[in-house]
């Protein structure tokens, strides 16, 4: 059985941006839902939008995938 990492999307910052960590490993700075979706492809997670948006897996600190401003 595989595992897959946490995937942790932090709080808005002030540019609107978000971190957005696979495991312990930063994977980038997302300024939307499709830049999530480019991580975590690029991390081995083929997940979509849809999947993202809805997903238990995914931690949203500070707001859900709507939120994306300071």
């Amino acid at each position: 059985m595989r595992v897959e990492p946490r995937v942790v999307v932090d709080f808005p910052g002030e540019d609107g941006s978000r971190q957005v960590r696979v495991g312990k490993l930063s994977v980038g700075r997302a300024y939307g839902l499709w830049d999530v979706v480019v991580f975590l492809q690029r991390a081995g997670l083929p997940w979509d939008e849809d999947e993202i948006a809805r997903s238990d897996r995914i931690e949203w600190r500070g707001g859900g995938p709507d939120v994306w401003g300071p």
